[in-house]
């Protein structure tokens, strides 16, 4: 993981005495294994309620509602062959209480394994629980 922002900022403590980056870490994992599972709730959980998301795809979603429709209706349904895995690739504070989350989206199949290439604006919550607040998810194509 590449992490960039000042020394003050990258060390900050977030909830339950955890460092940012580890919050935003465990956030991240947390996207990798609602999506394993398929678990809706559970991904839907990581917003905003005023959260933008874009697909990889291409598809917007502008708020919780709108996500919560679209994930409720897509993922238990989606059909994969394997396994992903999604690893924090870059994290740059642009404040202390958001950071932009470049992660490396991998689903492995017996066909071979396809790429996407998510960005994460994350937000720091009063709680200090961190939260997706702006999301593209972009399909990383070969050649």
């Amino acid at each position: 993981m590449n992490t960039q922002g000042s020394p003050m900022e990258a060390g900050t403590q977030s909830i339950d005495g955890i460092d940012d980056i580890e919050a935003i870490e465990r956030v991240v994992a947390t996207v990798e294994r609602t999506q394993r599972d398929k678990d809706a709730e559970g991904f839907l959980t990581l917003f905003r309620p005023d959260a933008l998301w874009t697909t990889g795809h291409g598809k917007v979603l502008l708020g919780l509602d709108a996500i919560a429709e679209f994930t409720r209706a897509v993922l238990p349904q989606a059909v994969w062959d394997g396994d992903v895995t999604y690893e924090v690739i870059h994290t740059q504070f642009l404040r202390p209480d958001v950071a932009a989350v470049k992660v490396r989206q991998v689903y492995h199949s017996a066909e071979g394994e396809t790429e996407g290439a998510p960005l994460y604006v994350m937000t720091k919550q009063e709680d200090g629980r961190w939260l997706l607040h702006a999301c593209q998810n972009t399909e990383v194509r070969s050649g």
